[in-house]
């Protein structure tokens, strides 16, 4: 999966999103990112609740992210989602919410690990996951 067929997810801003100024505050950025990720496993036949039932799951262990223009009340948005690096144990997503005219607005790089939910440590990504999310 590269940018150009990215996995796509639609956001429209609430007023519960926002602060006091109609701007959406900046901790529900990071919650748009994080369904847009559930959505894209989901799309792909991928059950998160049956992954961690398998002792399967995944946690965000590193991002970078660059607000660059302030979402607002009532914006309908796209986070676009696609791999960039995949590695034994870890997926780096790029993902970018963009506004109707394809304005990028916040921009992050979210490295998730795939780990043993009891204990943590770190698991090989199995096979069937790495060959859907990266269609």
């Amino acid at each position: 999966m590269t940018e150009q067929n990215a996995f796509e997810w639609p956001i429209t801003v609430y007023y519960e999103d926002t602060d006091l100024g109609g701007i959406v505050y900046h901790a529900n950025y990071l919650k748009f990112f994080e369904r847009a990720r559930t959505e894209l496993f989901r799309h792909a036949g991928v059950s998160l609740s049956d992954l961690f039932a398998e002792k399967v799951s995944f946690v965000v262990r590193h991002m970078d992210i660059d607000f660059l223009k302030g979402a607002q009340l009532d914006d309908q948005l796209t986070v676009r989602t696609w791999p960039m690096t995949v590695r034994r144990a870890s997926i780096e997503f790029c993902q970018v919410l963009v506004n109707t005219t394809g304005q990028i607005l916040c921009k992050a790089e979210v490295q998730v690990a795939c780990v043993h939910p009891d204990t943590l440590k770190p698991i090989k990504i199995p096979e069937n996951i790495l060959s859907e999310i990266t269609k």
